[in-house]
């Protein structure tokens, strides 16, 4: 039984049939930091098409955003899924027949009807509009006007004050007496980045005296997204949010970006080069655990750590805290394929390797060697109280759909791995 903090109404459709839909013409591209109307929605989706580069944008005039994102809703070509990553891994949780999810967000009209029966919400995360996020995505060769996409990608922009400021953490807290779960997943905090400074330290310093609250025999696990502000990282990290919970889940870019916040180790590497190497991200996930997690002298409760990349997923634990840990990332592994291929189980047609055949497990000290072995695929080694799961994925070839893959992913692990009583 789990439980989440950032919802929202995913439309997704093509960029271009929504800004002809506008009755916007194309023109010249331009960068915008935040959008105030569709001229500057024209201008920014124009500047990133043309580069083939993926983006996400705050849109300032509510008004404005909500006729833009009525027309994208209502139109034919466009597709509505339940979005935010809270909603998206319960949503994947209440796959699981056994499970009732508590959702807290704030859940509009349509993303109500969106979510699986399984999933409960609150009165008060009710609400009368919905969030919607707008994805417009374009093709590789597509072409507006004079701009040619290079590759396909996508842009994001939304009008959505409440999961900025993380407005229904102390509901979904309050919530948890009655409804008792086994399990707590939250999310959202980098939604917290469009806010001032100083709203976003309060904010933040009231989010983790409501995580505060939750009772200490739940596990809690923070999924982490993109963010762009390293003291907001460094603040997350080291005063407040790491050491309340038990488990959290992660990307490359997101690792990358919280070693170089916090000068961890490989901190001056600027970006990974194609598959990030193994050894490098072992390195970040043990200092992760050896610096913030939980030990005899510091007051941490972090033991777990999901990484995911599309090639692979490492699960790295606290030696004595969780248990089914080769299962558990073999069925992260296993959820990346189908989900983004969309079938239910692995179709061995439609999916490739493209896991390392052979790496080092460290660049920091005297490594091991590790060749894959395809009959048992999941590799395990130590480090110095620190256990690592590595599993390849298969990735598929012609994914159907990659929003929320992350968040299957770690809803996945988590639903396999066994938390021990402290």
């Amino acid at each position: 039984v789990s439980s989440s903090v950032n919802a929202c109404v995913d439309v997704v459709l093509s960029g271009v049939k929504l800004l002809e839909a506008l009755g916007l013409e194309p023109g010249e591209g331009k960068n915008h930091a935040v959008l105030s109307s569709g001229q500057d929605l024209r201008e920014a989706f124009t500047h990133f098409m043309e580069r083939g580069a993926a983006a996400e944008r705050f849109f300032s005039d509510a008004a404005a955003f909500r006729d833009i994102a009525r027309t994208a809703a209502e139109h034919p070509a466009a597709q509505l899924y339940v979005g935010g990553n809270a909603a998206l891994i319960g949503q994947k949780l209440a796959t699981n027949p056994d499970l009732k999810i508590l959702l807290c967000g704030p859940v509009g009209p349509k993303l109500h009807e969106l979510l699986d029966d399984n999933v409960v919400v609150p009165p008060e995360s009710m609400q009368e509009r919905d969030e919607f996020h707008l994805i417009l995505e374009y093709q590789a060769g597509e072409q507006w006007g004079r701009v040619r996409a290079p590759t396909a990608n996508r842009f994001i922009f939304s009008h959505d004050l409440s999961n900025g400021a993380l407005n229904m953490l102390e509901v979904f807290v309050s919530s948890l007496d009655e409804f008792q779960p086994d399990l707590v997943v939250l999310s959202g905090l980098h939604m917290m980045e469009g806010q001032s400074k100083e709203m976003r330290q309060r904010r933040l310093m009231e989010a983790v005296a409501s995580i505060s609250d939750i009772p200490t025999d739940i596990p809690i696990h923070l999924e982490l997204a993109s963010m762009t502000d390293q003291d907001f990282m460094s603040n997350i990290m080291h005063q407040q949010v790491f050491p309340l919970v038990n488990s959290i889940g992660l990307n490359e870019q997101e690792l990358l970006f919280l070693t170089q916040a916090a000068s961890g180790p490989h901190a001056s590497l600027a970006s990974w080069s194609g598959i990030p190497d193994v050894g490098i991200v072992s390195d970040i996930l043990f200092w992760i655990l050896k610096e913030h997690g939980k030990a005899a002298q510091r007051a941490s409760d972090l033991t777990r750590i999901h990484f995911h990349t599309l090639a692979y997923h490492i699960l790295a634990t606290v030696d004595g805290h969780w248990g089914n840990q080769a299962a558990a990332v073999a069925a992260g592994a296993r959820a990346a394929g189908t989900q983004a291929c969309a079938t239910d189980t692995i179709d061995t047609s439609r999916v490739l390797l493209k896991a390392p055949r052979e790496f080092l497990t460290s660049h920091t000290e005297a490594p091991a060697k590790i060749s894959l072995n395809p009959d048992e695929p999941v590799v395990q080694w130590h480090r110095a109280g620190v256990s690592f799961h590595f599993s390849p994925v298969l990735v598929c070839k012609d994914p159907v759909r990659t929003v929320g893959l992350g968040d299957a992913i770690s809803a996945e692990g988590l639903l396999y791995s066994e938390a021990y009583p402290q």
